[in-house]
């Protein structure tokens, strides 16, 4: 019985499509659908695109894709399924991160390229309506640009609108990663050689025995992953409320008794008296 294909959203699927050596045009592609430079970008030179056993067990490997253009821009692409609640600051630390790499000792700053990170985001994680948003650096009240010489977007996958006009090629992308069965990718596919290349990869890999374990252990160990960083956030939480609890049965120490502090806060009485025990000691 034929399998389904495997989801293109999880990063050791999408770094083989679109991180890939062997059919470089499905990225850049991507990049100018995003990027929409006034010179379309020819050429890409793909970084790091082994992806090693170890790197596929270890749930804190970024599976990302890194690249630079024929515009000598560099780039980094991450994709995220589960929101971690820290992609704004984690994505400003990978970007000062790849801007600073860029000089050695003694080199001058005119040196420096463009640098852009894209975060896809497989969750609504931005105040904003759209799907896809792109951030510069901008004087607070008149919005001048100071430089593009950094940015950072995010294509928020849930966000894309039902109607959206399938000739853009963003919109083409999103929906090939949303769903990459339906219907409308099917169309797709008649009409742009890219996606079409990009579906044909995703067959492939998905009909290939130990690509497929890859992915199941990939997908597994970030499940796991998420698993543990909401049981810790839920934990912290716990802890949190907590010690504002035991915090609000101090204050009340000197104005009420054991019983009523017990009452108003939830804590038992000898939990009450452990405090005020500590109190009297802390003051003598």
């Amino acid at each position: 019985m034929r399998k389904g294909l495997l989801d293109p959203k999880v990063d050791f699927v999408f770094k083989n499509i679109f991180g890939s050596e062997k059919h470089p045009e499905i990225l850049i592609s991507f990049l100018n659908a995003i990027l929409q430079p006034a010179e379309p970008i020819v050429e890409v030179e793909i970084k790091g695109t082994d992806i090693a056993k170890h790197f596929i067990e270890d749930k804190y490997s970024r599976l990302d894709i890194k690249a630079v253009t024929s515009h000598q821009e560099i780039i980094n692409i991450e994709i995220q399924l589960k929101n971690e609640h820290n992609m704004v600051k984690r994505s400003l630390y990978y970007l000062s991160k790849m801007y600073e790499e860029q000089l050695g000792e003694g080199d001058d700053y005119a040196s420096l390229k463009r640098t852009i990170c894209i975060n896809i985001l497989n969750f609504k994680y931005l105040k904003t309506e759209v799907f896809h948003t792109g951030y510069r650096l901008k004087e607070i009240q008149s919005n001048e640009e100071l430089t593009d010489v950094i940015e950072i977007h995010f294509i928020e996958i849930p966000k894309l609108p039902k109607d959206s006009d399938e000739t853009d090629m963003l919109v083409a992308w999103t929906e090939f990663l949303k769903d990459p069965e339906s219907e409308k990718v099917r169309n797709l596919e008649l009409t742009i050689q890219e996606v079409r290349e990009a579906k044909s990869e995703l067959i492939r890999m998905s009909n290939n025995e130990e690509q497929r374990a890859m992915y199941e252990m990939r997908a597994k160990i970030l499940k796991d992953k998420v698993s543990a960083l909401n049981k810790a956030r839920e934990e912290g939480e716990v802890i949190g409320i907590e010690k504002g609890i035991e915090k609000v049965a101090r204050a009340l120490l000197d104005v009420l008794d054991d019983k009523m502090i017990a009452t108003k806060t939830g804590l038992s009485e000898q939990e009450i008296a452990k405090l005020r025990q500590e109190q009297l000691a802390n003051k003598s």
